[in-house]
């Protein structure tokens, strides 16, 4: 086995750079104008941004392992295990439900207007699920677990949410008349926004973008999204445009009162990629196992995270109406999320 050609070629992948190297050793540099030439430039651009954030934070002596392990272990995991779902997953998507459309909407600017759009609807779908039914939260808890904000929490997803995300989002847009071509563009500009969204603020110190903060979701907003402070839980679940954010009440900004703690509502242990992994799925396992009655157990499965069937809810639902119910005087930062879980 050639070790340095799979270690040259695992490198390449990582950085994105394959596409791009045969685009210019073609010379065909018209094929930049394509979609796919298009991926292959914005390819190499996120993961450099990830290394310069590691180089940065180690020249400045701000490294700290806790804020990487996890996250690239993850990735490392997911390579060996998931690579190839995605794409099977998004084939099977336009395969069975492409022929329900009552129109298709192609490469136009209008369709791409239109796309977008509908994309959004059904990344908020699959988003607003993820955090509301216990067992998709134990697909993307894996996601919320690192305590730090930075590049390398693009890489911390458990390899099965991407195949229950893709199959949400491209049924619904599939249904709604995206083409695979536009669905594809779609999604190579909101995989390079979405990975964009997660730099940390040593890199940019203020994620509000100016008056795009208006505009779009930025790193800001997200940086609210995986903040667990109680104020912030369950918002901002779109990735580009906020329009359904804003139709559906979950839209918030970052508050200059509430400093933003990174992480899940309960202790994870430090550096251990089971717990952020599969920790979720052994504390539902438990309830469930503990819960009388069949229904109590079917309940823990399907109801938000922090249900519980003797009443005693800290859900994020419940933990915000004690919020909003405490004396407006206390500081916000005070508020605790001890036991509550998003």
């Amino acid at each position: 086995m050639d070790v340095f050609g799979w270690l040259y070629a695992q490198v390449l992948d990582f950085f994105g750079l394959g596409p791009l190297l045969e685009l210019i050793a073609r010379g065909d540099y018209r094929a930049l104008l394509t979609v796919d030439g298009f991926g292959a430039v914005l390819g190499p651009i996120l993961p450099l941004l990830l290394v310069f954030e590691l180089l940065r934070s180690v020249a400045l002596k701000t490294f700290k392992r806790e804020h990487y392990q996890v996250p690239l272990l993850v990735m490392v995991l997911n390579r060996f295990i998931g690579s190839f779902i995605t794409i099977a997953v998004v084939g099977l998507c336009i395969g069975l439900f492409q022929r329900f459309a009552p129109f298709q909407a192609g490469l136009t600017w209008y369709g791409v207007l239109y796309g977008y759009v509908a994309w959004e609807l059904s990344h908020f779908v699959y988003h607003f699920f993820a955090h509301k039914v216990r067992i998709l939260w134990c697909l993307h808890s894996t996601h919320h677990a690192p305590v730090a904000m930075n590049m390398s929490v693009n890489y911390s997803h458990i390899f099965l949410e991407a195949a229950y995300a893709d199959f949400v989002r491209t049924s619904i847009c599939m249904v709604l008349g995206v083409s695979p071509p536009l669905l594809v563009l779609i999604m190579i500009i909101d995989g390079f926004w979405g990975s964009f969204i997660h730099v940390s603020d040593g890199v940019l110190k203020n994620g509000r973008l100016g008056v795009m903060n208006r505009i779009i979701l930025t790193p800001s907003h997200h940086r609210v999204h995986h903040a667990r402070n109680v104020v912030y839980m369950d918002t901002n679940f779109c990735n580009l445009l906020p329009i359904w954010d804003r139709l559906f009440g979950t839209y918030i900004e970052e508050r200059d009162d509430v400093r933003i703690e990174y992480g899940i509502t309960r202790p994870v242990k430090p550096y251990s990629v089971t717990d952020a992994y599969l920790g979720e799925f052994y504390l539902l396992g438990k309830d469930v196992w503990q819960a009388p009655g069949l229904r109590n157990k079917f309940m823990y499965i399907v109801m938000p995270p922090g249900w519980s069937h003797d009443g005693h809810h800290k859900t994020a639902r419940v933990a915000k109406q004690e919020l909003a119910g405490m004396d407006p005087h206390r500081p916000p930062e005070s508020h605790t999320t001890q036991g509550v879980r998003p």
